[in-house]
């Protein structure tokens, strides 16, 4: 499958919904800034949002809904530099190149932004392999990673980027030696 047959397209919704929508996602935006990912209710959120709770609840679901939609513009960048930018994290590098172009990129977005990743990954069971922007990874991996197995490899070089395992390797070793052994990863899977 093209991997740009695997991007969601953003929604359609009327102007009061998109309004709504707005609202509530920069009522979150800026508590969870304030407060951090954990501490913030869905209550909360609505009240600063000045929308009813089932608004909130009917448009993004539980919090990890809202957490994948805040981060779904900064997906969609990332996505658009892997299908259109320049290398070797674009088309035109070879695939050793880009899966390292590819891990850095990636690490930066999920560093950025961890609490938000980490509650769009795990407030559910299997959550994190439901999200669309997954699957693009994935796909990328495996196109990346064309032979031996490459959607079993492309599962396997995602594991360690999940923000739950992100977060315990940047309490165990720092930053340094998880972007380090991330990258030597990614060099050993494309060798």
């Amino acid at each position: 499958m093209d991997l740009e047959l695997m991007r969601t397209p953003p929604p359609k919704e009327r102007a009061d919904a998109a309004r709504n929508r707005a609202k509530v996602l920069t009522a979150a935006a800026d508590l969870f800034a304030a407060h951090g990912v954990e501490s913030v209710s869905m209550d909360q959120i609505a009240t600063a949002a000045g929308v009813g709770k089932g608004t909130l609840f009917r448009r993004f679901g539980d919090k990890s809904g809202l957490a994948a939609a805040l981060l779904d513009e900064r997906e969609r960048e990332l996505q658009n530099a892997i299908l259109s930018g320049p290398p070797p994290l674009g088309p035109g590098a070879p695939p050793q190149a880009r899966l390292e172009a590819f891990s850095s990129a990636y690490l930066d977005f999920a560093l950025a932004h961890l609490p938000l990743v980490r509650m769009s990954e795990t407030a559910s069971p299997g959550a994190r392999y439901r999200i669309g922007a997954y699957r693009f990874w994935h796909r990328h991996l495996s196109i990346l990673l064309a032979e031996n197995d490459p959607e079993a490899r492309a599962h396997t070089l995602l594991a360690p980027l999940s923000a739950e395992h992100l977060t315990a390797m940047l309490d165990a070793l720092g930053e340094a030696r998880t972007r380090a052994a991330i990258h030597a990863l990614m060099q050993e899977a494309s060798a």
